[in-house]
């Protein structure tokens, strides 16, 4: 590897830096940007054994942010007439949300479609508070689970137990 990256991954992995690194990666994967923060967040655990939660529940809350900010996204561009409105699948899929409700931010964590789901919630005015929720535990899910899977599959110095 070479020199200047492993340098830089020295750096941000240090706790002063990577929490911190791991909150802004995952807040800006969670917009619609196309970013995944999975790894920083294996990244930092894997050289910080004894972060495990703290990354976790740091990731957890910089992607439910992001999650909440395109909830609001959503909700202003209400007002914008999209040109699909009278389109059949459009009409199907509003109203599965309308009828699953805030529960449906459950799935913010899916790539490709749960980011964009945070902000059809909005603009369909599902109650915020509710749909943060189910952000949060979706997306914790996701990160307890990638994680954990990702550390059995590249097994190492793993000095503590996890679960």
């Amino acid at each position: 590897m070479e020199i200047w990256l492993e340098q830089l991954l020295i750096m941000l992995a240090l706790p002063k830096f990577g929490l911190s690194t791991v909150f802004v990666v995952s807040l800006i994967s969670a917009t619609l940007l196309p970013l995944g923060s999975e790894p920083v967040v294996f990244g930092l655990i894997k050289l910080n054994p004894e972060l495990f939660w703290s990354t976790v529940l740091v990731a957890t809350a910089g992607n439910t942010i992001g999650g909440a900010i395109d909830w609001w996204m959503g909700y202003g561009a209400h007002r914008v007439v999209d040109k699909y409105t009278n389109s059949r699948s459009h009409a199907k899929a509003l109203q599965w949300l309308k009828n699953l409700g805030p529960k449906a931010c459950l799935l913010a964590w899916l790539p490709a479609v749960g980011d964009p789901l945070c902000a059809v919630a909005g603009w369909l005015k599902l109650p915020f508070w509710p749909c943060l929720l189910y952000m949060a535990i979706g997306k914790f899910l996701r990160y307890l689970l990638i994680t954990t899977l990702l550390l059995s599959a590249f097994p190492g110095k793993i000095p503590i137990s996890i679960l």
